[in-house]
């Protein structure tokens, strides 16, 4: 599997432990009692957010944590999950056998902490896209996503269908490097990114190449809060957040023009990404309902194009016909499904930076090892 994880300030050094400042060691909520109102909207890591609520009734997730001695080779070398933990710098780390928690770890962190997703949103993103399409909102992905957001007409994504935006391949002129770092601070900013999106110009030909750019994520935020009449945020909360049995309110970032980032910025517990990745091994089911459709769990997680064949609708694929994926972030962020074994891994990093990129392929390896390990020790 081949990653490029640039989104969302890679350029700029911002701190991850700084964005989950104020709540990163509140508790998560464990009752069964509807929860109140959110209160309004505050800012976490130098962005505005709006408050998602927890479901009234969380996925129980069980406990037997036993050892894991997982070894795996990578680039001609030998290592351990230690190996990796430390050199990947994992401030958070929970492995799930199904329901079970086998393994859990946190370093200057603990259950309460809610970790910054970067590009790990773009996954949930594609989730409430698959969940619009179901309910008839967006009639086809392969409709230019121009004949929902018409102010888009004038601008590079003038034509572009909801399904290129999905696998990455738009044709804006995009250079994720430089642009999200720009982008991330002009919503910081307050600036809109709507405004900005609309200001997009064609640099290749949609549909021809796979080419990693955030703005798409955006958009298809801004698809979402447009085909519903729901904010991206509200919408979220409805169709996934609580459906799922997740226990803790998340914060999700946005631009302070009602807009939701949708490329970034959830900031979520490790147990709730875990919940995230369960629903989708579990073919979209959360308590016996069925929450993200099955059929885009299947579409979404097998390779989108022929020119990319590691790259899903905002899922990242493992090679060599395994079926497995992962959704992954800035810095190290990861869910990863192992359907096959049953396992889902959540490792999470409190930097953005001097971690995580050289690590990629690495990852895949070390999850596959402690995946096959849990189903071997089962």
């Amino acid at each position: 599997m081949r990653i490029r994880l640039f989104a969302a300030v890679a350029a700029t050094g911002v701190s991850l432990a700084a964005c989950s400042a104020g709540s990163s060691t509140t508790p998560a909520p464990t009752g069964t009692t509807s929860a109140p109102a959110p209160p309004a909207p505050t800012r976490v890591g130098g962005i505005s957010v709006d408050l998602v609520r927890p479901s009234a009734q969380p996925v129980e997730l069980a406990e037997a944590i036993r050892p894991l001695e997982v070894t795996y080779t990578y680039g001609g070398g030998r290592y351990t999950l230690r190996d990796y933990l430390t050199r990947s710098q994992a401030n958070g780390f929970l492995v799930l056998d199904g329901r079970t928690i086998v393994a859990e770890r946190y370093v200057r962190a603990d259950r309460g902490t809610r970790f910054q997703s970067w590009s790990v949103a773009k996954s949930i993103t594609s989730a409430a896209v698959g969940v619009a399409l179901q309910e008839g909102r967006i009639r086809s992905i392969d409709d230019p996503v121009t004949r929902y957001l018409p102010e888009l007409r004038g601008s590079g994504y003038a034509g572009v269908s909801v399904r290129d935006l999905l696998r990455m391949s738009s044709g804006i002129a995009w250079d994720e490097r430089r642009d999200v770092p720009r982008t991330h601070l002009d919503a910081a900013g307050g600036r809109s990114l709507s405004r900005i999106a609309a200001r997009q110009v064609r640099g290749w030909t949609p549909g021809t190449r796979f080419e990693y750019t955030s703005m798409n994520s955006f958009v298809l935020s801004m698809l979402i809060h447009r085909v519903t009449g729901m904010p991206y945020h509200a919408y979220v909360e409805s169709r996934i957040w609580r459906p799922a049995g997740m226990e803790s309110t998340v914060q999700i970032g946005n631009d302070a023009h009602g807009e939701s980032l949708g490329y970034c910025c959830f900031f979520a517990t490790a147990r709730d990404y875990a919940r995230f990745g369960l629903l989708y091994l579990n073919e979209g089911k959360a308590h016996g309902r069925q929450v993200v459709p099955r059929s885009w769990i299947t579409l979404s997680t097998k390779p989108s194009a022929p020119f990319n064949q590691n790259y899903g609708l905002h899922w990242w694929l493992g090679d060599g016909g395994q079926g497995d994926f992962m959704a992954a972030g800035l810095g190290g962020q990861y869910v990863y499904v192992s359907p096959r074994h049953g396992v889902v891994i959540v490792k999470t990093t409190q930097r953005a930076t001097g971690n995580g990129h050289h690590l990629q392929g690495e990852s895949l390896a070390a999850f596959r090892a402690v995946a096959a390990e849990v189903a071997r020790t089962r």
